[in-house]
């Protein structure tokens, strides 16, 4: 057994069982454990899916939201075990697998197309 696949089955170890399908411009809600001393907490973060990137168990996508008129971004690997669960709340309508034009823009110019099925 060479070394790529001991990495490969180490890293299939790492992985979720169950990952939500969702995509750029999708807007979730990205419920994280929050350690504050010795107890935990789950807070949400929703927002919009600026982008996805990586593969296997190395894969994470960044959320921007704005709180209190400031932008704010998070990125969260897609496999931790701090991220309970990601909860799709709307699906967006994107041409373009990165979304870092919304950085410069606020308010209405922000939002993203919903995708209607």
């Amino acid at each position: 057994m060479n070394a790529n696949e001991i990495i490969k089955s180490i890293e299939a170890e790492q992985l979720k069982a169950e990952v939500p399908e969702f995509h750029v411009g999708d807007t979730v809600k990205v419920y994280g454990k929050i350690k504050e001393g010795n107890r935990e907490r789950i807070q949400i973060f929703e927002g919009v899916v600026l982008k996805k990137q990586g593969g296997s168990n190395r894969a994470t996508f960044t959320v921007r939201k704005f709180s209190n008129g400031v932008g704010v971004e998070k990125t969260w690997p897609l496999h931790s075990p701090n991220v309970e669960k990601v909860e799709i709340v709307r699906l967006g309508k994107v041409r373009r697998a990165k979304l870092n034009y919304l950085r410069e823009r606020s308010g209405k110019a922000a939002k993203v197309k919903e995708l209607v099925k």
